[in-house]
């Protein structure tokens, strides 16, 4: 057990599992009787070595990852991947998005830099508060990609069904909601996710393609960064260059800490647990309201608010005074939000709701 710690809600760099951190700590300056710290070894080590291939091991294992599809350790966040997925996918130079959220909403921005982008379907009428209907989109035959944000982190909605594509490979940004559930991989030609949401410490993506989409660096436009090429990554089993060892590491004990509770099915009842707990104080309360659509809820990320910004801001401060950390919204939206990862604990939600509760009991009193 690790003591004095708080309840920590942030959206990103956010919580991570406790028995990962004890056996960070324990194995922190002699990792497995090495002698030094996961931070201070060579990535051509077989020490390093072994701990690379268990982690991609053990993820495809939680994911059920079909044989035809690499798993690319690579630096730069999902920011970056805004990029390189045109860049690498763009054949026709034509591609399908889907706006549902701040982030879908830049790598719209992002992917235009690179070839024609249809937005061929947007939830922006109602602020980003639901999923628009996907079931049949208007796909050009010329389109490369659809690309959906799966989970969106700032607005707090996310996909139950996923797009009817026409044929049409599909990408997803899953940064919010990685390893959250079971997913079923042979339904997309690219997954990807910044670590720093559900999986281990900030500075890296985790991208799941399909082999076939993973053109030679030779088929790229010359101006193609030679980092920004999925292919160099996957020629070099992740270690085209130093990568970001310490964060393959962490992710790695995430990977042992989820196959040891029973994988992503256990996973998902625990999280489906927490969310309702929040979610149901949400429909009862007349001080605090949700602001997703509840059939397109988030299990991860809960936006909420009140009658006021100076409300807002007042809750926060009490929260953080309690022991409560990182409830304010994204700059972008205001107003409160919740962000119960994998690794928060049901009675961290539990306690959460019994301070609102009471902080709207004695409200003005």
């Amino acid at each position: 057990m690790l003591y004095d710690r708080i309840y920590n809600f942030s959206a990103g760099p956010s919580i991570l599992p406790e028995p990962v951190l004890e056996s960070v700590r324990d194995n922190l300056l002699n990792y497995e009787g090495s002698g030094m710290c996961v931070m201070e070894m060579s990535h051509r080590s077989k020490v390093f070595q072994q701990i690379i291939d268990e982690a991609e091991q053990d993820l495809r294992d939680l994911m059920n990852i079909p044989d035809n599809y690499k798993v690319l350790f690579i630096q730069g966040g999902a920011t970056l991947a805004f990029a390189s997925i045109p860049m690498n996918l763009m054949k026709n130079g034509v591609a399908c998005y889907v706006e549902t959220g701040a982030w879908s909403k830049k790598a719209i921005a992002e992917a235009k830099k690179y070839g024609e982008v249809k937005v061929v379907a947007s939830s922006k009428d109602k602020n980003y508060s639901y999923i628009p209907d996907c079931s049949d989109l208007d796909i050009p035959d010329n389109a490369d990609y659809v690309y959906i944000c799966e989970n969106e982190t700032i607005h707090g909605t996310t996909w139950q069904k996923l797009p009817n594509t026409k044929g049409k490979i599909l990408v997803s940004d899953q940064s919010s909601m990685f390893l959250s559930k079971p997913c079923n991989v042979s339904d997309y030609g690219l997954i990807y996710g910044g670590v720093q949401k559900n999986i281990g410490p900030a500075g890296m993506i985790i991208a799941i393609i399909r082999e076939d989409l993973i053109r030679p660096a030779s088929e790229l436009p010359s101006w193609v960064p030679t980092y920004c090429a999925f292919s160099t990554h996957a020629d070099a089993g992740s270690m085209y260059n130093t990568p970001n060892c310490w964060s393959i590491y962490v992710c790695g004990q995430v990977f042992k800490y989820l196959k040891s509770i029973g994988g992503l099915e256990a996973m998902e009842k625990r999280n489906i647990e927490k969310a309702q707990i929040m979610y149901d104080f949400l429909d009862q309360s007349k001080m605090f309201k949700g602001t997703v659509q509840k059939e397109h809820r988030s299990l991860m990320n809960i936006p909420f608010v009140t009658e006021s910004a100076e409300l807002d801001a007042e809750v926060v401060a009490a929260t953080k005074k309690a022991g409560f950390d990182n409830l304010k919204g994204h700059k972008s939206v205001g107003g409160l939000r919740a962000s119960i990862y994998n690794a928060m604990p049901k009675d961290g939600v539990e306690a959460l709701v019994k301070f609102l509760t009471e902080f709207e009991a004695n409200y003005n009193k």
